[in-house]
């Protein structure tokens, strides 16, 4: 019998949950992963979260998927803090590094001036522009 395929615009995240599961599930009986999350909080004096850094470590990387520093606390060193940490949490964790991806308009001079270097370019995304991802290599 043959399973159903059905579309959606909508995300459903009990739908994405499964469909990570079933991934997990697969990659566990041929290499068993080292999965985790790790957050840096930037709040305000206020106590609202209003920038820092998400990241999970999978496998022997830690992938950074968001960093932001309000404009306002920029150049500062607040953002190379945020790697500084992530680096070192990637570090206890047993990494052999950190990846990321940026678009041009947003930072990579800034990560490659951190050590990082380009391991891919995906060229027109947005459209006109590049997309970067970068990596930053522990040494051995």
């Amino acid at each position: 019998m043959q399973p159903i395929i059905e579309e959606t615009t909508e995300e459903i995240s009990a739908d994405r949950q499964a469909i990570g599961a079933a991934l997990m599930a697969f990659n566990e009986e041929r290499a068993p992963t080292k999965l985790g999350s790790y957050v840096v909080r930037l709040r305000a004096p206020g106590g609202e979260i209003i920038g820092g850094l998400s990241a999970h470590h999978f496998y022997d990387w830690l992938h950074i998927e968001i960093l932001i520093v309000p404009e306002e606390f920029r150049k500062q060193g607040i953002g190379t803090e945020l790697i500084r940490l992530a680096e070192q949490h990637a570090r206890a964790k047993g990494c052999t590094g950190v990846w990321l991806d940026t678009f041009e308009h947003q930072a990579p001079r800034f990560y490659q001036k951190l050590g990082y270097t380009e391991f891919g370019r995906l060229e027109g995304h947005p459209s006109g522009a590049r997309r970067y991802f970068l990596q930053k290599r522990f040494s051995e």
